[in-house]
């Protein structure tokens, strides 16, 4: 018998095959990242193509990209049924954006933290340079050159 992406799974057969506990699924499906079907005795079962949302779900948390950017770009997705190659082609140039500024930043941090440590200045002398009479102190609190 042929797999089809609309074959229904149950929420423990979703659970294990994705690594993602019961309760995350749950949560996922409140924030319409996901969406299950029930059956007559109210079980909560998925199409077999929510293991990739799923899947997308859990790539995106180990890259620090927030839950709320995921809503956002899967509300383009349909729901009811396997996304086609155009959605998906739609939603990674959305994240290529996104992930090409993330690596942007994080590049920019590198440089900063390696001229930060390895100045060699304990005392923060170079930073005085950098940062004379506390001057970016007055914008606020937090790092304001990273």
């Amino acid at each position: 018998m042929a797999l089809e992406p609309d074959d229904l799974l149950a929420i423990g057969e979703v659970s294990h095959r994705t690594g993602v506990p019961v309760s995350a699924l749950h949560f996922y499906e409140q924030l319409g990242l996901i969406a299950s079907t029930r059956t007559a005795g109210n079980q909560r079962r998925y199409r077999r193509h929510m293991l990739r949302r799923i899947s997308l779900i859990v790539v995106a948390k180990r890259l620090g990209i927030p839950l709320s950017d995921v809503q956002e770009v899967f509300t383009s997705l349909p729901l009811d049924h396997s996304p086609s190659l155009r959605d998906w082609r739609r939603v990674a140039k959305l994240w290529h954006t996104e992930l090409e500024l993330r690596r942007t930043q994080l590049d920019h941090l590198q440089r900063e933290l390696t001229g930060c440590i390895g100045c060699g200045c304990v005392s923060l002398k170079a930073c005085r340079l950098l940062n004379p009479e506390d001057a970016l102190g007055e914008d606020g609190p937090g790092p304001r050159r990273i």
